[in-house]
């Protein structure tokens, strides 16, 4: 196995399978992807594998198809180590080549920005597909790892499905995706202080190359912080001023920006059903479709079913920088380019406070519950961690429930392992808070409930002594807050 370099931060399982593929001792030549938004960092781990296992790797660009064969006659020429460039005078020539290169041992042989090439010449998975045939030369005689690797999320997705000419040739499909909140809080050096790493994730996310976007350091501390989103995020000189409406403008599926950015503003701005979203585009629901799967499959929102209800689902933004984007930049730009950073992030503490950091909060609480929670913390693992809204006849309205823990059995119906409420405020949790949550489990469906469900609090400011107090005679609560959420089970 090809140990991991040191400069490349996390990614283990990435790494893991991606150099297990490279040196697999299996006979013949072998394909795979990579593919993820731009930005993740799949160029720079497909470097450093070709380096570490003396492999070949070549950048398209947009450009013609005579020029990108040019141009990897001469990367070709130089890892061979001859004097001049070889002449590549079609696809179906380069290929053969290529997939020579693991004649003598198991070598990754990557393509990067493979879109690129597909774009000016679209045969050429129909060609990938004839030199990987059972009987090819290449499948008999060599250990080539070819490795395709491209941003353009539904071209690559495409290249495997349906009745796609490489479907079936693939070993490996290794999606990109950014760091998870806690990982992303390592990569920028905040780890130390929670409440820090939060306030940044809710704005930035997960995506690596942010770091360097934003000026290659984090805010020093907490009192700096948001004179740094002005600086960093709000400048219009700042490489971040415009990402989150560059992500959307990007995708080469996305036919019709305005409307994909339409739906996003309304998500964003709290309409997470269908219908609501749909009332605000002035469109009938049935017509959001194409609009809703289109932005799903760039990772730009995501769909999360009811944990109670069938059939039922609620859309929000997964990529931070684009609800920053949608709240504060677009809707503030002339003000911004004036330099008004400081008023308008002042003017705006509401929305931040409501629309950025208590929905960010209750996601992370949910990611918590499903990556890091102890089964015992729990009351059992979880299968799926969802929210809900349960009607309620004694208050004659639904109660919306942040998060429902359900663990499935083999054999055996689901069951509700534990709720919870999650509060992104700046207040501690105090004890009605727990009340409520007992009220909400006994409006729990009987048949869903086999043992008595926990009650899980989480608080991005702490909890109130008489809270604390309470919650340490019981052993069916369990209490959150964000050191535990970035450092406990």
């Amino acid at each position: 196995m090809i140990p991991k370099p040191t400069r490349l931060f996390g990614r283990d399982a990435e790494w893991h399978d991606l150099a297990e593929f490279a040196v697999s001792p299996v006979p013949g030549a072998t394909l795979g992807l990579v593919y993820g938004r731009r930005r993740q960092g799949k160029t720079i781990m497909l470097e450093l594998l070709a380096r570490e296992a003396r492999g070949f790797l070549f950048a398209a660009t947009q450009q013609s198809e005579a020029q990108n064969l040019a141009d990897l006659g001469a990367a070709y020429a130089q890892f061979r180590g001859l004097r001049q460039p070889v002449v590549f005078s079609d696809w179906r020539t380069a290929l053969d080549e290529l997939l020579r290169i693991g004649e003598e041992a198991a070598l990754p042989v990557v393509i990067d920005e493979f879109p690129y090439l597909t774009a000016v010449s679209p045969a050429l998975p129909s060609y990938l597909q004839q030199a990987l045939s059972p009987t090819a030369f290449a499948k008999e005689h060599t250990r080539t790892r070819l490795i395709l690797c491209g941003s353009a999320l539904t071209v690559m997705a495409q290249l495997l499905g349906g009745g796609a000419p490489l479907r079936g040739r693939a070993s490996l499909e290794l999606v990109l995706r950014p760091f998870d909140y806690r990982q992303a809080a390592g990569f920028w050096g905040v780890g130390h202080d929670p409440e820090l790493a939060f306030r940044l994730n809710a704005l930035v996310g997960g995506t690596p190359a942010y770091l360097e976007m934003a000026g290659g350091a984090p805010p020093a501390d907490r009192e700096v912080f948001d004179e740094w989103v002005g600086r960093r995020l709000l400048n219009p000189s700042s490489a971040m001023f415009r990402e989150g409406g560059l992500l959307l403008r990007e995708e080469p599926s996305i036919s019709d920006p305005t409307s994909y950015a339409a739906t996003l503003s309304a998500i964003a701005a709290g309409h997470h059903r269908r219908t609501e979203i749909a009332s605000v585009l002035g469109r009938p629901a049935s017509a959001l479709g194409h609009l809703l799967t289109g932005l799903q499959d760039i990772g730009l929102i995501a769909q999360t079913e009811d944990a109670l209800r069938d059939r039922r689902s609620v859309y929000h933004i997964a990529e931070p920088v684009v609800r920053l984007h949608q709240l504060i930049i677009a809707r503030n730009e002339p003000e911004l380019v004036a330099g008004r950073a400081a008023r308008v992030w002042a003017d705006h503490a509401d929305t931040v406070a409501g629309k950025i950091h208590g929905p960010h909060f209750e996601d992370l609480a949910r990611q918590w519950c499903f990556h890091h929670a102890d089964p015992e913390t729990l009351g059992g693992r979880a299968g799926s961690v969802r929210p809900t809204e349960m009607p309620c006849r004694e208050h004659k309205h639904g109660h919306e429930v942040d998060v429902v823990v359900t663990e499935s059995a083999p054999h055996a119906p689901d069951r509700i392992a534990a709720i919870g409420e999650a509060k992104g405020t700046t207040s501690p949790v105090d004890l009605p808070q727990l009340e409520r949550l007992e009220h909400l489990r006994g409006l729990l469906p009987a048949h869903r409930v086999q043992t008595t469900p926990k009650l899980l609090l989480f608080a991005r400011s702490g909890f109130t002594p008489r809270l604390l107090k309470a919650a340490e005679k019981r052993s069916d609560v369990e209490l959150v807050d964000l050191d535990r959420l970035y450092h406990g089970e």
